[in-house]
């Protein structure tokens, strides 16, 4: 007899729920969200899965690659659709979404979804990281430029190489704003230097990879947007 499984994730706990063919509850049990913990329920040799439902949320990545790793036919479930169908329980919980996904599994009443692998998580951390640092020293230099304005101090068209000489020489000259300057002068400078470690990073992973390199024989298409939307045949390292 074939089973059928549903996955209610949350943070710290997930509740599973194992139907058979006919939707008859076999087991019900609540384990920590963590990949060695659903292995050891789901891996009974007392089931013959034909179907695992996992909801689409934070931790459904790496869990995904774990149950597929361990070879179960596990299937990431879009979550609107799921909550759409769920919305009609009386009582909802964690335990009755465990086995409303679970007869929805057994039903072939589920919308997929594409799960990415953690190679392609961890370049996609990369690229977010670097625009995340990168808007945050931006935004440095640009309240620098407003504040300094205020006293009459105009900063004009500078590099971010003479960014903060200029910042410094404008500082000069009203002693009491360099006191004031030099925090967000340091936390600029420290952003670049992340930003650059970051960049090489990135630089690498592309100088390496075929498809990046031909990405970036288009006009206009540089080492980001080559990694954005050409998926490196290579690991991050």
């Amino acid at each position: 007899m074939e089973h059928s499984a549903g996955l209610d994730v949350s943070v710290k706990e997930t509740s599973v729920c194992i139907v058979d063919e006919t939707g008859k509850i076999i087991r019900e049990v609540k384990v920590a969200s963590e990949p060695d913990a659903l292995l050891a329920v789901l891996t009974n040799p007392a089931y013959r899965f034909r179907r695992i439902g996992l909801e689409a949320g934070p931790l459904s990545q790496w869990l995904f690659s774990a149950l597929v790793e361990a070879g179960l036919p596990v299937i990431c479930v879009e979550t609107r659709h799921m909550r759409a169908a769920l919305r009609a329980q009386i009582n909802k919980t964690d335990r009755n979404d465990a086995r409303g996904i679970a007869q929805m599994m057994r039903a072939g009443l589920y919308r997929p979804v594409h799960v990415k692998t953690l190679r392609s998580q961890k370049l996609r951390m990369l690229l977010t990281h670097r625009k995340l640092l990168q808007s945050k020293a931006i935004a440095v230099e640009n309240d620098l430029r407003a504040t300094l304005r205020n006293f009459g101090l105009k900063v004009g068209m500078v590099g971010a190489a003479k960014f903060e000489a200029r910042i410094r020489e404008l500082g000069e000259t009203i002693p009491d704003l360099a006191t004031l300057v030099e925090p967000l002068l340091i936390v600029r400078r420290v952003l670049r230097e992340q930003i650059a470690i970051l960049h090489r990073r990135l630089l690498a992973i592309v100088r390496n990879d075929e498809v990046c390199r031909r990405l970036m024989t288009v006009p206009g298409v540089g080492p980001v947007v080559a990694l954005t939307y050409g998926p490196p045949n290579i690991a991050l390292r």
